[in-house]
């Protein structure tokens, strides 16, 4: 095959991607779509570009349009999460994790987290970027459900192990943090609090969920493509301390682990974090408010979902076990084949702890909701579940046509309606939701 077949290979395979996706019904909780705007914003000269360092003060000249757009990304997170210290110049959440890991370990210590089996992030593990620093990781104690920390029992555990950093927010993650609950022991302690709300950021942001800076956490490390509908970026936020502790990351992020950071995504992010300050709060609420339909209409149907006794969620999440129509693998793999996308997940408690063959499957609605999809949709979803796997019918062609009648990205700008609502003074045209 020529060069020419193969790039026109290449160029077909984006399309079929790009008509695939716009067939199916994608609950993969840790994915968003972006809107018009932000998608537009992402084809600009930065791809060429490298801007070291922080606006004006680069080690490269030619930087002056980056370093405007770099600050504005910074002040306007700053001003969503009411944080002290910003910084957008991670590519991912993970290298997020491994800045602040190796800015609060640099000696090495013990780590307190989540294991994978309760829910926490691959970044959080030994053979992940906290493996890279801690020299032992400790795990937080659980509630009988699985899905909460039991918060007397961490207590004893934190004086027992005396950790350099405890780190809270999941990969699997439907409930709150005891964020308040555990700060005043690790302020005695002198434990630094790492929240990673990669998965909630947008629900934070919306008012929806928690409030980890004001509840006590010193640092929140976060992705910004999950609930916070931007580009694939990573972000840290602190908030209440010294300039001294904030340089200590702000070096591990550069030189640390960055050189170069995307810069061509940055005014994308720009552009959903506009649409978070003005969409945020509804569209948050309606994320939360679909998890919770789409996790009823499941149960009802006879699905064995996690948090039944007490709401289901209180997130963009819902877990389900899958066991019984042959775990989480084989049950996943059959809905994408029927057109509805999501992912096998360990759940709490699972005795063979096997991450490639659990029971669970982990589903999320904020890719729907930013689609339009509503509470009724949500219940309609969990019935095609249920019609696949328990009924053994085929849905493919029912979720072609639920997702066909929901094209248009909603809460969000449009670059071409916005700049016509620009020419005609009005100061509303441009939300496409």
């Amino acid at each position: 095959m020529n060069n020419r077949h193969l790039l026109r290979e290449i160029s077909q395979l984006c399309e079929a991607q790009e008509q695939w996706r716009g067939e199916t019904l994608n609950l993969i909780a840790s994915e968003n779509v972006l809107s018009p705007a932000s998608r537009a914003l992402l084809d600009n000269d930065f791809h060429h570009r490298y801007a070291e360092g922080h606006p004006g003060a680069r080690y490269y000249e030619g930087t002056r349009y980056v370093d405007a757009i770099e600050e504005r990304a910074r002040d306007l997170i700053r001003g969503i999460f009411d944080a002290d210290h910003v910084d957008v110049r991670l590519p991912s959440g993970t290298m997020a994790n491994d800045a602040v890991f190796s800015a609060l370990m640099p000696d090495g210590g013990t780590a307190v987290a989540h294991g994978i089996d309760g829910g926490g992030h691959i970044s959080h593990a030994r053979f992940g970027a906290l493996g890279k620093r801690a020299d032992r990781i400790a795990q937080w104690p659980r509630t009988e459900d699985g899905f909460h920390v039991d918060v007397a029992a961490a207590k004893d555990m934190l004086h027992k192990e005396r950790p350099r950093v405890a780190i809270l927010g999941r990969s699997l993650f439907l409930f709150p943090e005891p964020v308040a609950d555990l700060r005043p022991v690790c302020e005695d302690l002198g434990i630094h609090i790492v929240y990673d709300a990669s998965h909630v950021l947008g629900l934070i942001a919306g008012g929806q969920f928690q409030d980890p800076l004001a509840e006590g956490a010193d640092v929140i490390t976060a992705s910004t493509h999950k609930t916070f509908f931007g580009p694939q970026r990573g972000i840290i936020l602190s908030r209440g301390h010294d300039d001294a502790f904030w340089k200590s990351i702000d070096r591990a992020v550069f030189p640390g682990v960055t050189s170069n950071h995307h810069l061509f995504s940055l005014p994308s992010l720009c552009a959903a974090a506009l649409e978070i300050r003005q969409f945020g709060r509804d569209y948050a609420r309606d994320v939360v408010a679909n998890a919770r339909a789409f996790a009823a209409g499941l149960h009802r149907r006879g699905f064995p979902v996690a948090g039944a006794t007490i709401g289901y969620t209180c997130s963009h999440q819902v877990a389900v076990d899958a066991e019984q129509w042959g775990g989480g693998r084989d049950v996943a793999r059959r809905l994408c084949e029927n057109g509805i996308v999501c992912n096998f997940n360990l759940l709490p408690g699972e005795p063979r702890k096997n991450a490639r063959n659990p029971r669970g499957l982990r589903f999320g609605v904020q890719e729907m909701t930013r689609y339009g999809m509503a509470e009724g949709e949500m219940d309609a979803v969990a019935g095609l579940i249920h019609d696949c796997i328990v009924r053994g019918k085929a849905v493919a062609a029912q979720c072609r046509r639920l997702r066909e009648a929901h094209p248009t990205v909603q809460y969000g700008f449009d670059l071409e309606s916005l700049g016509r609502a620009e020419e005609h003074g009005s100061r509303s045209a441009g939300q496409t939701g």
